[in-house]
């Protein structure tokens, strides 16, 4: 399975929470793989997502920030 989504985030943030559940959820309904990074743990993510958190990328390319749209996400995937 490729790893096609990233999250980025920080434990103990509400929306990165929610932003979790809809990418694990989306990932599992269409075979995709995701990965996610604490932005605290690298600090290069740090400098470019801090104030944007919770971020997802597809396919290596920033897809939305502060809120995962289930929609959106579907699309991009090819879903």
């Amino acid at each position: 399975m490729d790893t096609r989504i990233t999250l980025i985030g920080k434990a103990g943030c509400h929306l990165c929470d929610a932003a979790r559940e809809t990418v694990s959820r989306v990932a599992a309904e269409l075979g995709v793989g995701w990965v996610e990074y604490d932005i605290n743990e690298h600090p290069e993510l740090k400098e470019d997502y801090w104030d944007l958190i919770p971020v997802t990328l597809v396919d290596g390319r920033r897809h939305d920030f502060w809120k995962v749209d289930e929609t959106r996400l579907r699309t991009a995937l090819g879903g």
